[in-house]
């Protein structure tokens, strides 16, 4: 087993385990950044690979089967220290960086000139941490800007939910491993008829009523307080998502097209801030139809 890290000193260190023995052994290091490393991070589909970036606002690739000293790439797009970086492990080519500029940059590998998307997140990306089975969606600590949700698919990789923790930095999140049960949500949507009120005053001008909410992020433990949403459980501890609209035991010959079902996908999603020493779980919902 290999593993990377990186110092104050601006060096990058590989470090094996032995396990026979056990033992952990550097086994090669050697200066990456004229300030402090802020971190360092393996491709997850070639372990020859790093990427590291530092206080000197570089993004760096290493491969170390080659001379160390001698980067792959140096990027000078961030303006400020690169402190986050994630290889996708769903999508080979694909790689997220973060930055005290504030910005979370996606790039393609084979095209390191340029990222293929940048989104202001209005604040230091300390952690950057890709969904555990889906490709598309990055997690990101944002310091004073909290908690954000982006879809890397979707055109400049916009933000899909968010929580803001008030009075605090958002200074680490990661995703749950264990699944949690999808359940069909039936959501009444509002018919074509209902869909458009005429603005006050008169006139053909037309406003249109909000779609409902595609993704949610809330609360559901903080520690050290310990608090609970118990909206969460049933009597048996099983997990039970929120109606989004009316639901009943119509049959589905009975259900107008205007009621359109919706798989319930859900994740529980850890922080941790950096001021009040909390904890906090989150359950993110989104929904999807159902073939």
């Amino acid at each position: 087993m290999k593993m990377i890290c990186s110092d104050s000193l601006g060096r990058l260190s590989v470090l094996q385990l032995d396990e026979s023995t056990p033992s952990l052994d550097i086994t090669c290091r050697w200066k990456a950044h004229g300030y402090e490393a802020w971190i360092a991070a393996f491709n997850y589909w070639n372990c020859d690979v790093i990427y590291s970036g530092g206080d000197d606002s570089l993004l760096k690739g290493w491969d170390t089967r080659a001379a160390p000293d001698s980067p792959v790439f140096t990027s000078k797009r961030h303006s400020m220290g690169v402190c986050s970086i994630q290889s996708n492990p769903h999508r080979e080519h694909v790689l997220a960086t973060g930055s005290y500029d504030e910005n979370v940059l996606m790039w393609d590998l084979r095209q390191m000139k340029q990222p293929t998307s940048e989104t202001h997140v209005h604040g230091g990306v300390w952690r950057l941490k890709w969904h555990p089975t889906d490709g598309a969606f990055l997690l990101a600590a944002c310091m004073h800007s909290g908690v954000h949700i982006l879809d890397s698919t979707a055109d400049g990789s916009p933000i899909v939910s968010s929580y803001v923790l008030h009075n605090s930095l958002a200074y680490g999140a990661d995703w749950s491993r264990v699944s949690l049960p999808e359940k069909s949500v039936t959501i009444a949507e509002p018919a074509s008829s209902q869909a458009e009120e005429p603005v006050a005053g008169g006139g053909d001008s037309t406003t249109q009523k909000p779609e409902p909410p595609a993704h949610n992020l809330r609360i559901f433990y903080e520690s050290p307080t310990a608090s609970f949403d118990v909206v969460l459980e049933d009597d048996s501890g099983g997990y039970v998502p929120e109606p989004c609209g009316r639901t009943d035991d119509r049959p589905a010959a009975a259900v107008p097209n205007s009621e359109k079902c919706k798989q319930a996908q859900t994740n529980l999603v850890a922080t941790c801030s950096f001021y009040d020493h909390v904890i906090h779980v989150w359950r993110w919902q989104r929904l999807s139809p159902v073939e």
